[in-house]
């Protein structure tokens, strides 16, 4: 069994239709895994279902072995579960110290060290650590978005479109920085539209074609494989 796991998951939102059908996702940790696919694929909602987001009407999600379908979003993050959602995930108008110190709320722990910890992750934060977020570039407000996902020590750590709305060379930081993050034990799963770079990075892929898992395999397979290549990576 992966650390966690949403297994065969249905759902929706409300009382609207099924946007995902026996989805199934895993991530080790140390382990990068991109969700892929057209829009409206299902790609936030398989997420979104693994955190709490929406009532499934069948599957399950674990945890390191234990079933928390029935937990809240707020006891899933108490299971070490920390999310980066795609907007709005930081206080423009807040310091970035602020910022990571409102990652940790649900801690009563020696902030100055998560924080260093952070700083030691992300160099630029600290050289920014008194400036107002809202006036960060991009790339630096999403440094701050991850930052402060951290600060919980999360065993799991969830990117909704983490490099939406960034430059190339943005994106290619910001990638870079998940890599790093990978390499403290964590856990990692991102829905990404930039399929190809995503895959670069990542140890595992899902492809999901209107709410299915359609593909799946090593990042490398899933680049190499013509049918996802037609289909998703343009050629």
């Amino acid at each position: 069994m992966a650390f966690f796991e949403g297994n065969k998951m249905t759902g929706g939102y409300g009382n609207g239709p099924d946007i995902i059908h026996s989805c199934t996702v895993t991530v080790d940790r140390g382990e990068i895994v991109s969700i892929l696919g057209p829009n409206g694929a299902g790609k936030s909602t398989a997420m979104k279902a693994m955190l709490g987001l929406l009532n499934l009407k069948s599957g399950t999600i674990t945890i390191d072995g234990k079933d928390i379908s029935n937990l809240s979003p707020q006891d899933r993050v108490k299971q070490g579960i920390s999310f980066v959602p795609q907007t709005k995930n930081v206080f423009a108008g807040m310091t970035v110290e602020e910022n990571l110190e409102m990652g940790a709320f649900l801690l009563d722990k020696n902030l100055k060290k998560l924080i260093d910890d952070i700083f030691d992750l992300f160099p630029i934060l600290q050289e920014k650590r008194n400036q107002l977020v809202g006036e960060l570039s991009g790339g630096q407000r999403q440094q701050v978005a991850l930052g402060r996902a951290l600060m919980i020590k999360p065993s799991v750590l969830m990117l909704d479109e983490p490099t939406a709305g960034v430059s190339p060379i943005v994106m290619d930081e910001l990638f870079d920085h998940i890599i790093k993050v990978k390499k403290t034990n964590v856990a990692i799963l991102m829905v990404e539209q930039n399929a190809k770079q995503a895959l670069n990075i990542s140890d595992r892929g899902y492809v999901l074609v209107t709410g299915e898992n359609r593909y799946s395999g090593t990042g490398k397979e899933l680049l190499n494989d013509s049918r996802v290549r037609s289909s998703f990576l343009g050629g």
